[in-house]
Parts: structure tokens; C-alpha cells; sequence
């Protein structure tokens, strides 16, 4: 295949990955269980299909360092808090609501990261910084956690900041293993976490249910890691971080869609705010990573 076909195929891989991501947000809504449930059901399901893919693509399950194996135990307790965090976000709220107060980590990060890498922080991430606090003020409805809608905000927030801390985490101390490897063990911890505090009986659960959250553990969450880890191999990192932005926009349109949810028009434009902001702090971190060509 040529490289203008590798890309092309990169690309689309991408934006399904991007979509499916984005489509995870639905199930907070269409399956009738608890955050806490629906995370543990899911994160079994998609730990089974993630070995396999493991297995099938001929990888090996065994991390290469001891130490590795505690680093994994950390990150899985952190994606097992952000998933139930992020669920509870859109449950209490919405789905757009609900993705676009997730959707502050990419700033969060921009704001962070320089703590653990040295490097300096510049005054354009700072106004980023208040261009997103000012998005999320206009998403809130009333100044008051006796209000549902606010409550989901302020658990959306949290979850972008655990999220925050599992991606510097694995980029500091995790980036020897594929996409499939390092999701099959944070699944896998995340099971044994929420194991001890589910509220949910096997026997109770529909049919239905059961379909939901198997298309929510394979389709929506082994397959789209699968197709981004994919999509690396033939794209830029530039285009990556771009593209996954358009994530809170994927879910709030599946959930026009399917679930008929409608936006306010301060919802539309504190999004835009959010989200647009997140485009260009990872535009812009990207530019700065680039080499810079000789010109001497």
C-alpha cells in the first residue's frame, strides 16, 4: 500500500475510533445500572476481548519489568475511578454536557505536564486555561450541588483530571507496550478494584441489558482502542490529537440522534469554547514538539 493509502486508511480508522469513542457516552443513558456497574461489566467484557487481540496479534501478555506490574496496578485504579467518574458525569447531566466537562483535560494537561517535564509554561496556555473555565461556567446552570446538572459538571471535571494523570503516567512510564497490552491490564485491575463494591445481581439483569454491554465492552471499547492504535502506525501525532477532538461532537449528535437530547444555547456556546480551546492547545503542543528545520 503507498503511503497516500496508509494514510487514507489511517484517517478513517481514526475517525471511527473517534466516533465509537464518542458513542461509549450513549450507554450512560440506554443501560439501566448504576456508573459503578456498568464500568465493571464493561471493563470485563473488554479485558477477555483485549487478551485475545493480544493473543491473535501474537504479543505477549508478560510485562518486561516487575516494576511494570505496579504501574499498571496504579493506572488501572485510576481508569477504573475516571470511567465510573465519567458515566456518573453524563448520568447526573447529559451526554453533551457530560463530554464537554470531560473534554477540559487536554487543557488540564497543557497546564500540567510542564510540572513533570521541566519545560516552561507560556501565557497563551494560561488564557486556554481560563477560555475553558469560562466554557464550563456557562455550561452551569445554578451555583449549587443540590443541582443535578452541576453535580454532573463537577464529576465530568474530576474525570478529566484522573484521565489527565493516567495519560502522563503511561507516557512517563508505560509506552513500551501496544495499545491492546496496556488497555487489557488497566481493564483487568479496574475489574478487581469495583469488584468488591458492586451493587448488581447477574440474574436481574435483561437480555437487553446484556447485548448493551457487550456492544459497549467490544464494539465500543476493545475495537475502537484496536483501530487508534492502528491509525498511530500511519499518522501524525498532530493528527491524532486533532482528531480526537471532535469527540464531544461525535457524542452529542449520536445523542441528538438516538436519544433526542437537545443543547441550550449557552451549552452550545460554553462547548464550543471548551472544545475549541482544546483544538488549539493541541494544534499548538504539537507545533512545539516539531522539529525545527536547519536553516543555517
Amino acid at each position: 500500500m503507498s503511503a497516500k493509502g496508509q494514510a487514507r486508511t489511517g484517517l478513517t480508522e481514526l475517525h471511527l475510533a473517534v466516533l465509537l469513542f464518542g458513542g461509549t457516552a450513549l450507554f450512560s443513558r440506554l443501560i439501566p445500572l448504576s456508573a459503578l456497574d456498568i464500568t465493571l461489566l464493561r471493563c470485563i467484557i473488554a479485558a477477555i476481548v483485549l487478551a485475545l487481540l493480544v493473543k491473535l496479534s501474537r504479543q505477549r501478555l508478560r510485562l518486561l519489568r516487575g516494576k511494570d506490574y505496579l504501574v499498571a496496578l496504579l493506572l488501572g485504579v485510576i481508569v477504573s475511578l475516571h470511567w465510573v467518574t465519567y458515566f456518573a458525569a453524563m448520568q447526573l447531566s447529559s451526554v453533551a454536557i457530560g463530554m464537554i466537562a470531560f473534554f477540559t483535560y487536554p487543557v488540564m494537561t497543557v497546564l500540567v505536564e510542564p510540572w513533570f517535564t521541566g519545560s516552561r509554561l507560556h501565557l497563551r496556555d494560561l488564557v486556554s486555561g481560563l477560555a475553558v473555565l469560562l466554557g464550563v461556567i456557562l455550561l452551569i446552570p445554578e451555583p449549587s450541588l443540590g443541582n443535578d446538572v452541576t453535580l454532573g459538571i463537577l464529576v465530568g471535571v474530576v474525570s478529566a483530571i484522573l484521565f489527565t494523570a493516567r495519560n502522563l503516567l503511561h507516557k512517563r512510564h508505560f509506552t513500551a507496550y501496544s495499545g491492546q497490552q496496556a488497555m487489557f491490564y488497566q481493564t483487568a485491575v479496574a475489574v478487581l478494584v469495583l469488584a468488591p463494591w458492586h451493587s448488581l445481581d447477574a440474574g436481574d439483569i435483561s437480555n437487553q441489558t446484556w447485548g448493551l454491554l457487550l456492544l459497549l465492552g467490544v464494539v465500543f471499547t476493545a475495537a475502537p482502542h484496536a483501530l487508534f492504535t492502528s491509525a498511530l502506525r500511519y499518522l501524525s501525532a498532530k493528527t491524532v490529537g486533532l482528531v480526537s477532538c471532535l469527540q464531544p461532537f461525535y457524542g452529542a449528535m449520536l445523542a441528538w440522534l438516538l436519544l433526542d437530547e437537545s443543547l441550550t444555547l449557552t451549552t452550545a456556546i460554553g462547548g464550543t469554547l471548551v472544545v475549541a480551546t482544546a483544538l488549539f492547545e493541541t494544534s499548538q503542543s504539537h507545533k512545539s514538539q516539531a522539529p525545527k528545520k536547519n536553516l543555517g
